[in-house]
């Protein structure tokens, strides 16, 4: 089989080496951290002075690592003075107390240390308690536009992106393909096992089946203002009585094993976050797609309103949703410490002037000078200004590494 190369990501990888950094590539399961960790061993292993040693935690030949006394054993028995040691450990949040061993070796003056994980809040609680700001995060996500047609070998078009708009982005479809039972399938055993290893086991939930409803619910509900009241009144109706703080901590949860993203509410005239009714996005749209049996009419909006939102987040920008008093704006995106404004309205078409007027009416009540952005897939549009608001075509979006 080919392979595909994200090169981006090891570039960010390759700028942290060196530096006495912890490197931790995070993100959902099978989104291609430990890929791209056994890319950066193979173009490490071919300089002569690099010593390798690599720990894959979803191998059972590393079952017996259980702690990191077991961790440090294996390091000590493989390391090799005089040579750049690269300690490569994938899914390291499987051995207990690893951030023992991470301390110890970050200072090394031949070691270089580089891991992955899938659990958000584990991973920072332990890191940053021991090693402080010394580690650097890099998060992993699905398939962006262009590395989908890389993956898929498909050229930019409306039907390869009616393809990604379905599909997603999990790398894995490379071996499955395209066809939609079997991606289908694919994409439900990647859900499956990161609901049980990553939320269920790990928080030892005992109500699976609510777990699984609400699921299903933030996946009919996706970029929907929802809070956790709402969804207890809703669970209620349906004949389960489940208390607001648990879908706290369950949505939580959720959020920790990188299957949906929680979008704060900001109140862009008084410039501070709300403290209820967020946003829920989904990693991979083509899971999101998957749990609610594909795409349907009445979802497109809100589908690609997930995409454009993955996309924001691929440009390196912090989003939250934007309220105003005459209504909503989609996407408040910032940059470098808030230094770095824009604003995005999403829209599936602008076919009329009520629509006109509904999504370039609430960016023109913004009264700053940052830019501002309506995304669409209106047929044959490329990308036009109407007073200072740029009119762009969802695909030529997609195929942007920025909006500035």
């Amino acid at each position: 089989m080919k392979i595909i190369v994200r090169q981006s990501y090891l570039d960010r990888i390759e700028k942290y080496l060196g530096k006495d950094i912890i490197i931790v590539l995070t993100g959902q399961r099978r989104i291609g951290k430990s890929f791209l960790l056994k890319m950066v061993s193979e173009i490490k292993a071919k300089e002569f002075n690099n010593n390798i040693i690599y720990i894959d935690k979803e191998k059972k030949d590393f079952d017996f690592m259980k702690t990191y006394t077991d961790l440090n054993a294996y390091i000590d028995e493989h390391y090799r003075h005089g040579k750049t040691n690269y300690i490569l450990v994938d899914e390291i949040q499987e051995i207990e107390s690893f951030e023992r061993t991470i301390r110890s070796y970050r200072t090394e003056p031949d070691a270089e240390v580089i891991v992955t994980g899938s659990n958000a809040t584990m991973l920072s609680r332990e890191l940053s308690s021991i090693i402080g700001g010394r580690y650097k995060e890099i998060y992993i996500q699905s398939l962006s536009y262009k590395e989908f047609l890389q993956f898929h070998n498909l050229q930019d078009s409306d039907d390869s992106l009616a393809k990604y708009i379905q599909f997603g982005g999990l790398p894995g479809l490379l071996r499955v393909g395209l066809d939609e039972d079997e991606a289908v399938e694919y994409q439900k055993d990647v859900y499956n096992t990161v609901l049980l290893k990553d939320v269920i086991l790990r928080n030892k939930i005992r109500n699976v089946p609510f777990l699984e409803n609400l699921v299903y619910f933030l996946a009919d509900n996706v970029g929907k203002l929802i809070s956790a009241t709402s969804i207890s009144k809703y669970m209620r109706s349906q004949g389960a009585n489940i208390a607001p703080g648990t879908i706290i901590d369950y949505t939580k949860y959720l959020e920790d094993a990188y299957i949906i993203h929680k979008v704060n509410r900001y109140d862009i005239q008084g410039k501070r976050l709300f403290e209820s009714n967020d946003k829920f996005y989904f990693e991979d749209n083509g899971i999101r797609n998957a749990l609610v049996s594909g795409t349907r009419e009445g979802d497109i909006e809100k589908v690609i309103e997930n995409i454009v939102y993955q996309h924001l987040k691929q440009m390196g920008y912090e989003v939250t949703v934007g309220q105003l008093q005459v209504g909503e704006i989609d996407f408040v995106c910032t940059k470098k410490a808030g230094t770095k404004w824009l604003y995005v309205q999403v829209s599936y078409l602008i076919a009329d002037e009520a629509t006109r007027q509904r999504e370039f009416g609430n960016l023109r009540a913004i009264n700053d000078n940052y830019p501002k952005y309506v995304i669409s897939m209106t047929p044959l549009l490329t990308q036009n200004d109407d007073n200072g608001i740029t009119h762009i075509h969802l695909r030529r979006f997609l195929m942007a590494d920025k909006l500035e």
